[in-house]
């Protein structure tokens, strides 16, 4: 469906339908699956109640990942937001322990959602959750965000990547981001066009970024980078909701972000070879793990 090809596409169709993007993507991808509202609404409450249960999972002081790299920082964090050890409050830092949970989860085989992929699936349940808690909103705007988030992720795919080996982190935790920020606006009562500058300001703010997982694993720096990515999706929200618009549309946006990725070199490309993973300590950590 073209509708997924382009966010200007989107906007005006949720424009002239007069309905929030999540509206439309539900009643398009009925139609095109031939399948009710109803069942997509609920197969995507489960991945909600994943969600849910990962930052549940995730917050555990005893969580380590097999590695030995991860575990327990959102344990500690946690901490800090409960004693009151914060800078920017309690909902910044509930976020921040909520995208650390999941990536930490992921890290440790727990059962995760890939919003758009396992290396990013902490900024998008971070970020809605977070916002669902302090607003107390209902589930069902929260869940139908999610069709929201679904349909720029797509744009993003079909444009560019949501792949750390094709496109560098930009690809997952940028992506996420814009995703994320484009579902926080319509959370937040924002129109279809806000919810585009969002997405563009979000992923504007992280172009270039490398993927360089250290021994090759799914931890360092992936899971702060989850915790990075939220933040990014509450400023590009923020500023959109606020009526800060992105110079640059975020079609194009997505298309700077596919030929600065097709630019990078592959040691900066999932392979482990370059940026951090290149690093004195990494390369001791992964003998320290894989021996040599």
């Amino acid at each position: 469906m073209s509708i997924y090809y382009s966010v200007q596409d989107l906007i005006e169709t949720a424009e002239r339908e007069n309905k929030k993007i999540s509206q439309i993507v539900l009643k398009d991808q009925a139609a095109e699956l031939q399948k009710p509202e109803s069942v997509l609404y609920k197969n995507m409450r489960e991945s909600f109640l994943v969600m849910h249960q990962s930052v549940s999972d995730g917050i555990s002081p005893d969580m380590r990942s097999v590695s030995g790299l991860s575990g327990g920082s959102a344990y500690k964090m946690n901490l800090a937001v409960e004693n009151g050890k914060t800078l920017c409050g309690k909902v910044f830092g509930r976020a921040l322990v909520r995208a650390l949970a999941v990536s930490e989860s992921n890290a440790c085989m727990g059962k995760i959602v890939a919003a758009p992929t396992a290396g990013s699936c902490g900024i998008l349940p971070a970020a809605l959750l977070t916002v669902m808690e302090d607003r107390g909103l209902n589930e069902r705007d929260v869940v139908m965000s999610l069709f929201t988030a679904s349909a720029f992720g797509m744009v993003i795919a079909n444009n560019a990547s949501i792949s750390g080996a094709q496109g560098g982190c930009q690809a997952e935790c940028g992506s996420a981001s814009a995703m994320a920020a484009a579902a926080l606006t319509e959370l937040a009562g924002g129109t279809p066009r806000m919810a585009a500058h969002a997405c563009a300001i979000a992923l504007k703010n992280i172009l270039g970024l490398v993927c360089d997982p250290v021994a090759g694993l799914v931890e360092i720096p992936c899971i702060k980078r989850n915790a990075m990515g939220v933040a990014n999706a509450f400023v590009g929200a923020e500023l959109a909701l606020a009526g800060i618009e992105s110079a640059i549309p975020a079609d194009e946006v997505i298309v700077a972000m596919k030929r600065i990725g097709d630019m990078m070199p592959g040691s900066l490309k999932e392979t482990a070879e370059g940026g951090l993973a290149g690093t004195p300590t990494a390369k001791r950590l992964k003998k320290q793990i894989f021996g040599e």
